[in-house]
């Protein structure tokens, strides 16, 4: 059966990949609906491509220029809003919530609250708000398929479970672009050094948390609320090849990891299409050419914002969701080279200091401590 689906960010590296994924399989996948923010001739390029019915684009600058470029046929809409209420149509089976940053929780959520399959790409969905997310997932009967590489890799070793009790989760990081680097050197690195990760082509937004780390801090949380598994249990290890891209520890020390070549297209299908899996195109595994995976233990004192992510998720309650909003504000401040790489940790951990606490946070009172903590930031810049 073919299914039907809905992308939110489709002009993104997720986006794209996603989109790859269906050009392989097109008597498996037909795309409903795609959405972006500015990207307007890429998502016109996209609908034209894949023949899409629905297209969402967020910038009301750009509604114009894409209205213009497409035919009748194709519905164009603007705005948020409309991509929150596509993703809910009876005719979408799967949602990929590949969207940077904050702005992929409303409609992610409302995708979930429809009760459909989720194919999820968004960090800061479970980041900001895991367990509201997590519970409406529950009421709903809503499934979340991760993408991210790592817990795509969790996800499949517990496959091999059969229900006994997971001692540990193990992620692998590749430690970024200045994992070799001396404390000092990377204090003068401009946002042109950090865009040159070493394995993985991602947007620039999640390269940077890859540089400072962040990224895995984040994966540490949304592990939690995947499988259920607590902070204390989940070991960030560095694997600068990037070839096992997680691994699950059981009570008895045997460990079951999941490798391949970087490329995300396969979490992204694998999503898609469990518990099938599909044929895909791509570069394999040549064992005997690696000749060696090494592994080394993250180094907080150069990277801080790891212990920031440890710190957020034992504080609970809103701390999570203010350090997320730091260091979105603080990342884009970074890539416009107007504060330095260590200034990045210096305003989370400060907001995450300055915000009000709140134990039990609704819907509102994320979006309020979004909000503040996205201003103190840019105050404290």
């Amino acid at each position: 059966m073919t299914k039907r689906i809905a992308i939110l960010g489709s002009t993104g590296s997720i986006g794209t990949q996603t989109l790859d994924v269906v050009r392989q399989h097109p008597d498996r996948f037909s795309v409903f609906m795609i959405s972006a923010n500015n990207s307007a001739s890429l998502l016109v390029q996209q609908a034209l491509q894949f023949n899409v019915p629905n297209v969402v684009i967020c910038n009301p600058e750009k509604y114009s220029q894409v209205r213009a470029a497409l035919p009748p046929s194709v519905n164009v809409y603007l705005g948020i809003d409309a991509a929150c209420e596509l993703v809910q149509d009876e005719r979408v089976d799967v949602v990929v919530a590949a969207m940077v940053g904050f702005s992929g929780l409303r409609p992610t959520l409302s995708a979930i609250r429809a009760g459909k399959t989720i194919a999820l790409a968004n960090k800061e969905t479970l980041v900001a708000a895991g367990a509201l997310v997590m519970g409406e997932a529950k009421r709903c009967s809503s499934v979340i398929y991760p993408v991210d590489s790592e817990h795509s890799a969790i996800f499949q070793c517990l496959l091999g479970a059969m229900g006994n009790p997971v001692e540990k989760l193990h992620l692998t990081a590749s430690g970024g672009p200045f994992r070799t680097w001396d404390k000092d050197r990377i204090s003068k690195a401009r946002s042109s050094d950090a865009l040159k990760h070493p394995n993985w082509d991602m947007g620039a937004k999640i390269t940077i948390d890859s540089a400072t780390m962040m990224n895995k801090g984040f994966e540490v949380i949304e592990a939690k609320w995947l499988f259920d598994v607590p902070e204390d249990r989940i070991h960030v290890v560095v694997h600068p090849q990037s070839v096992i891209h997680s691994m699950v520890e059981f009570c008895d020390g045997a460990v079951i990891a999941q490798l391949g070549c970087p490329d995300m297209r396969l979490p992204i299908q694998l999503a898609m299409t469990y518990p099938q899996r599909l044929p895909l195109e791509g570069e394999r595994l040549d064992f005997a050419a690696l000749q060696a995976l090494s592994f080394e233990e993250a180094d907080t004192g150069k990277f801080p914002c790891l212990t920031l992510a440890f710190d957020a998720i034992r504080a609970g309650g809103n701390i999570p969701c203010a350090m997320n909003a730091a260091n979105e504000a603080a990342v884009a401040a970074y890539l416009n080279d107007e504060i330095s790489f260590y200034d990045i940790p210096s305003v989370i951990s400060r907001v995450m200091d300055g915000v009000i606490f709140v134990a039990d946070p609704s819907l509102e009172d994320i979006f309020e401590t979004h909000k503040v903590s996205m201003d103190l930031a840019k105050e404290l810049m």
